[in-house]
């Protein structure tokens, strides 16, 4: 069977080459030409992915090291969520302050209510924060708070997602690429043909509208794959679970397959064995739990997609925060990486049989793997190693 991964990523590798530098900004013609057309290429890109330049060319950090950040995070009711606290919490946050970089991070969580995170970022400017990370937030509800905050010299880090803001710098994989990825890996597991269940994340924001805008581009190729239902998962297995369930209950026709986005296929796992049904294919991501029920019955699937390993995702937007912080310079609004994929082989080496398909944690490819340094070099206009700063250098205000 052709490998569908190697085969997209050489489409996004080598289409319409002239239409993306053309048609690209400033900051992103100053990209390596592989880059432009694998991640910025128009025809596999959000259209609202913001991809100017950045307005951080030129900026240093008001105040020297060690530094106050603010975690502005949306939502704290998931295992995606608490994969990256832990990263946080016991990798990052002693990591920096080891290096002498960090004097804290103080966090805030709005439970989807832009609102709340709108006036949680205006306290953190106020609280004397020196840069902020918002995650997988509105694209547009914090505008507004997002240029008080650079008005008032603090810089804001979108993480997993983008905000339109110019005042923002984004990081994420492509999500439109992940979510052809999803869609194309589906219709070839089910022979292209067949009906299939969509399972978003949280409709409305970024990451959730990025993939599926991706899934629909990749199934409009397959025109004998029929989505036949459409539901919110909220990037939660207990909510994906509970939505699946109510779904295969009221539509008793046949299903070939579920393409649920990440942090949630654990639950449409649990929902398709309570069912009764058999196990047709969903897509599977990062959650261990369903890593391990493949590792455990290996002809499953062929293959799983890490869209967004949610420690090594955060730590992609924590080092573009230090990078700037320095005065690296960002060249462009939004830093993109490629998803990861995984084959049996690559499975079978990496979770161990012992593993639990109850497991609420993370597998993650690394951050070498993800976004490292040598990756984010090209995204900086005066790259250096950000855990080799010289704090003493930093000009004073």
């Amino acid at each position: 069977m052709t490998n569908f991964f190697s085969r997209l990523i050489g489409v996004l590798a080598v289409s319409t080459t002239m239409f993306a530098i053309s048609n690209a900004s400033a900051g992103v013609n100053e990209l390596p030409t592989d880059i432009q057309n694998s991640l910025y290429n128009k025809d596999f890109l959000d259209p609202v992915q913001p991809i100017g330049e950045s307005a951080y060319r030129d900026w240093v950090a008001k105040n020297p090291p060690p530094w106050k950040v603010g975690y502005a995070s949306s939502y704290a009711g998931n295992t995606w969520r608490a994969a990256v606290m832990d990263r946080l919490q016991n990798e990052l946050v002693p990591k920096w302050k080891d290096l002498g970089m960090l004097d804290e991070v103080i966090i805030t969580q709005s439970n989807l209510n832009d609102a709340t995170q709108i006036q949680q970022i205006r306290q953190l400017v106020d609280q004397g924060v020196d840069a902020i990370i918002v995650c997988c937030s509105n694209p547009t509800a914090l505008n507004a708070s997002v240029e008080y905050a650079y008005k008032n010299s603090v810089a804001v880090f979108s993480g997993i997602g983008y905000l339109t803001s110019p005042y923002s710098i984004n990081s994420s994989a492509n999500f439109v690429v992940g979510g052809r990825m999803m869609g194309e890996w589906m219709a070839n597991e089910i022979g292209g043909k067949g009906r299939v269940l969509n399972v978003e994340g949280i409709p409305g924001t970024s990451a959730s509208d990025s993939q599926n805008v991706g899934i629909e581009k990749a199934l409009a190729d397959f025109p004998d794959v029929k989505v036949k239902g459409q539901i919110a998962g909220m990037w939660t297995d207990q909510v994906a679970q509970a939505e699946v369930q109510k779904w295969l209950a009221t539509n008793p026709g046949k299903l070939d397959g579920i393409i649920i986005q990440s942090a949630s296929e654990l639950g449409a796992l649990r929902a398709l064995q309570q069912s009764g049904r058999d196990m047709i294919p969903i897509t599977i991501g990062s959650e261990l739990g369903a890593l391990c029920y493949w590792r455990n019955n290996p002809d499953y699937v062929s293959g799983a997609i890490h869209a967004w390993p949610p420690g090594d995702d955060f730590e992609m937007i924590w080092n573009i925060m230090m990078r700037t912080l320095q005065g690296q310079g960002p060249k462009v609004q939004s830093i993109l990486t490629t998803p990861v994929s995984m084959d049996k082989n690559e499975m079978m080496a990496a979770i161990p049989s012992d593993c639990s398909e109850q497991s609420d944690k993370w597998y993650h490819p690394g951050i070498e793997a993800w976004a490292g340094k040598e990756f984010l070099n090209n995204f900086f206009l005066r790259p250096a190693d950000p855990e080799k700063y010289d704090v003493a250098s930093h000009p004073k205000s």
